[in-house]
């Protein structure tokens, strides 16, 4: 009887969970003008400034904002939004790629995109050159070919550009772009292509310059341009504010912007040959597998280097303060409290555009930078548990027996301080990997970063992201077991009752 009523609560769960996501994916496609959607949710990419197009013809809608333009789609299909807003050109890829989706008949409007430019002693030039060069390429044709080519006739699987025949004889050109937002910057075929980067590289040949490029969210474009870390940023769309703070260049192209809906999914696909094609886009397809090799690599290679180096930092600055220096502690205190109470992206992106500003030091070295305080914070703070756990008889019975301060420390007490902040180092390693996840905000290419952008070319969520789970996962639990490994090792306890466990085991 029981049972049975344990079943009859399921089926009820169940139906009323499978009405609920029924009201969610059906209450879409019923909209026909922009003002059906006042009082709606709809979705807008953090920065594009899309959603003031429309603002004053729905005051009562709630707009939501994503960093990706593919995530718009994922929350257009859950029902999260009911419309978000996208370029048209934009549109069309997304359309091919999700038959469900519709747009309404009018435009919600048209905005012009420009190039930023940075504030550097190169400004003035750079300015100069990038407008004579729209000028030049408009009068030409270039500007026509380049739209006919990029977006009248795109096709997302075999048009690329080229990247080569760069003189440098007038330096490097750093750029910032979105990287994942066809057809204007994407990965294909393993480098980078689109519009922006094909109009860059073609001014780079023809003004002398090496061009290099950056990957970086949206919202963060025009602050790394405007701090001086990238000399031009693109896809920055003109408004009255942007044009007071920034440099603007002229306009190199001006589309309308859509707002899309759910219509009704005309893909009679099944569950299995979906999947299968999602595996084949994600993976197989322009070998992307080989880009989360890479993201991955790049996560270790960050995770590792700032466990080493926090792990020595913060050791050094703990034995500095161990005999209570006043002066050292007061700084070392000060420096943890500054370093605890930010957020870990805040302090990236502090390095990365004010302190390092100026510099051309990359993304993965500044996230090493990042992390290695961070993990040296912690480290000091580990180790301040695990002495105070030591009592002070310890070190004076090991003073009446003749050993030195050094001997003392490293013989005595630290094995026995070890034992009681191992098990918090363990955690804070886990912690630290999945802290990396941030920095593609500091235009690092990591695991989380790839990810991304191979979702931006296949408009798929769920391979790329459970993926990128089970590597964190997997790197997670590699260096736990390593630091395991130590913390037995130096822990007699640990080590006698797993060779009691052996011999108990062998016996049976």
């Amino acid at each position: 009887m029981a049972g049975g009523a344990e079943m009859k609560k399921i089926l009820i769960l169940f139906i009323l969970i499978s009405l609920v996501l029924f009201s969610a994916f059906s209450s879409n496609g019923k909209f026909e003008t922009i003002e059906d959607l006042n009082g709606r949710n709809i979705g807008v990419q953090t920065a594009v400034l899309y959603e003031d197009l429309i603002r004053d013809r729905v005051p009562d809608t709630v707009f939501q904002y994503y960093t990706m333009p593919n995530d718009m789609i994922y929350a257009l299909t859950s029902g999260k939004v009911d419309a978000y807003l996208i370029e048209e050109v934009s549109f069309g890829v997304q359309k091919a790629n999700h038959p469900e989706l519709e747009c309404l008949e009018k435009p919600a409007g048209y905005i012009n995109a420009t190039c930023i430019i940075g504030n550097n002693d190169r400004q003035d030039r750079i300015l100069r050159e990038i407008n004579q060069f729209i000028k030049d390429s408009t009068e030409s044709g270039l500007m026509d070919e380049l739209y006919d080519y990029w977006i009248a006739d795109f096709d997302p699987d075999s048009d690329t550009c080229d990247i080569t025949g760069f003189t440098g004889e007038n330096g490097t050109l750093s750029v910032a772009i979105e990287g994942g937002y066809e057809p204007f910057s994407f990965v294909s075929h393993g480098s980078l292509s689109g519009y922006d980067v094909d109009f860059v590289c073609r001014f780079c040949r023809a003004y002398g310059y090496t061009p290099q490029f950056f990957e970086v969210p949206f919202e963060a474009i025009a602050p790394g341009v405007e701090t001086g870390k990238y000399d031009l940023g693109m896809n920055i769309v003109v408004s009255e504010e942007r044009n007071e703070t920034g440099t603007l260049s002229d306009v190199y192209y001006t589309t309308p912007i859509r707002l899309v809906v759910l219509g009704e999914d005309v893909d009679g696909a099944g569950f299995f040959a979906k999947l299968k094609n999602s595996f084949y886009k994600t993976f197989v397809k322009e070998s992307r597998w080989k880009l989360f090799v890479q993201g991955a690599l790049e996560t270790i290679l960050i995770t590792i280097t700032s466990i080493i180096d926090g792990t020595i930092l913060g050791f050094a600055v703990f034995m500095l303060c161990r005999h209570d220096g006043k002066i050292a502690n007061g700084i070392t205190n000060f420096v943890m409290w500054l370093i605890h109470g930010m957020p870990t992206v805040l302090l990236l992106m502090i390095l990365y555009y004010i302190v390092f500003g100026s510099t051309r030091l990359s993304g993965t070295w500044v996230s090493v930078v990042g992390f290695t305080l961070m993990f040296a914070c912690s480290m000091i703070d580990m180790l301040r548990v695990g002495f105070n756990a030591v009592g002070k008889g310890q070190f004076e019975a090991s003073t009446a027996l003749g050993y030195s301060d050094s001997q003392s420390f490293f013989r005595i007490l630290l094995p026995q301080a070890a034992q009681h902040f191992l098990p918090i180092y363990r955690n804070e390693v886990v912690t630290l990997i999945k802290e990396t996840s941030v920095v593609g905000y500091i235009a690092v290419l990591d695991l989380t970063k790839i990810s991304d952008l191979v979702r931006s070319r296949t408009y798929e969520a769920f391979f790329p992201l459970i993926l990128t789970a089970i590597m964190y996962f997997l790197i997670a639990a590699i260096l736990t077991k390593v630091v395991k490994a130590v913390e037995k090792r130096i822990n007699p306890r640990r080590r006698s009752q797993d060779k009691i466990l052996k011999g108990i085991k062998a016996w049976e």
